[in-house]
């Protein structure tokens, strides 16, 4: 493939079958290929590697492949395929399989559900999709599954005014129909977690291009501290300033224009190399986290970045833990690309 590709991981359960759907697209969108990746059953590799050690040829070449042959029926019925489309069956262990083939591939990004086959019910996050999320070396998309799925949040606590050249986004279908970029009050949103002094670029570079590959808006969000008090609420609604505004007063706390601030001194770069992506930016008091999970319900992804990018790290910072564990929607975890910026 001669442009990254996208990765989708599978094994055939309906967890791993909404990211198929949500990689197809998203490869579409970025008129990119699609690279479906799946781990062979115990059975097969052991068939694999009965053949190879005894150098049989009366021993037929091909193996049981059932997830294979069922994924490509799959996307033989989907209504529209990326440019070009590979199927590469691994071997080994389903995390260290994936990132093997991601560091081989260098992927846009690698997508997988949130749960595979032989997860528990009860589980949020699967073992597997947190290893690669924490250890893999390109971003990683988790799309939660079916009764992860929220209605969308209050549309007038919700709304948000966007600073871009349009002023409004595109709104598509709902998020996990035949348009999974998503509907409602803030469909079609990508929307960036950010930490003005730590998150490193490549998370703001991977948010922005996401939007502008979309034709949508990037909602940037912040949390800041407040000193207790006898009246503090934190359950306000999102508050959104655009850039212009921060040259008065307003009615905003120090704490929240300041943090404003930061945001606008950190998204200046990004702004000028996507001058055509809307940008929102909200400052909230309190669980930075808990504000993202929220804006899941609506949004078409969440980005946050990975603060521990070491190869092996089995460590995520405890905001990306949090958003994994409890989102509605796709979250995009991404590492630090790039040694010098490691956090």
């Amino acid at each position: 493939m001669s442009n990254p590709p996208v990765i989708a991981a599978v094994d055939g359960s309906d967890h791993s079958l909404r990211a198929l759907e949500w990689a197809r697209t998203a490869a579409l969108c970025r008129g990119t290929g699609l690279l479906v990746a799946h781990v062979l059953p115990d059975v097969s590799q052991l068939y694999a590697g009965r053949r190879s050690s005894l150098h049989d040829p009366n021993q037929p070449k091909r193996f049981a492949d059932p997830v294979g042959d069922y994924v490509r029926g799959v996307l033989e019925a989907a209504p529209e395929l990326p440019r070009e489309v590979r199927y590469e069956a691994l071997e080994g262990s389903v995390p260290e399989a994936l990132r093997v083939i991601a560091a081989e591939a260098a992927p846009t990004m690698l997508v997988m559900g949130s749960r595979g086959r032989g997860g528990f019910a009860t589980l949020l996050l699967g073992s597997n999709s947190r290893a690669v999320a924490t250890t893999a070396t390109c971003p990683v998309v988790v799309v939660p599954h079916a009764d992860r799925d929220a209605p969308p949040a209050d549309a007038h606590a919700d709304s948000r005014h966007a600073d871009g050249p349009h002023g409004t986004d595109p709104h598509g279908a709902d998020p996990y129909g035949a348009d999974p970029y998503g509907a409602g009050a803030s469909a079609g949103r990508v929307v960036l977690g950010l930490h003005a002094a730590e998150t490193p670029e490549d998370v703001l570079h991977f948010a922005f291009a996401e939007a502008a590959a979309r034709g949508t808006t990037v909602q940037v969000v912040s949390a800041y501290a407040l000193p207790p008090g006898p009246n503090l609420v934190i359950d306000s609604p999102f508050q959104v300033i655009p850039p212009e505004a921060l040259a008065d007063d307003g009615d905003a706390v120090p704490a929240e224009r300041e943090m404003l601030r930061s945001q606008t001194e950190r998204l200046a770069p990004l702004r000028a190399r996507y001058p055509a992506v809307p940008v929102e930016q909200a400052a909230v008091p309190g669980d930075a986290a808990g504000r993202l999970v929220e804006a899941s319900r609506t949004a078409a992804l969440v980005v946050v970045g990975r603060h521990h990018p070491r190869p092996r790290s089995l460590l995520m910072g405890s905001v990306a833990h949090a958003v994994l564990q409890h989102a509605h929607g796709p979250v995009a975890v991404v590492p630090a690309l790039h040694a010098d910026e490691d956090v």
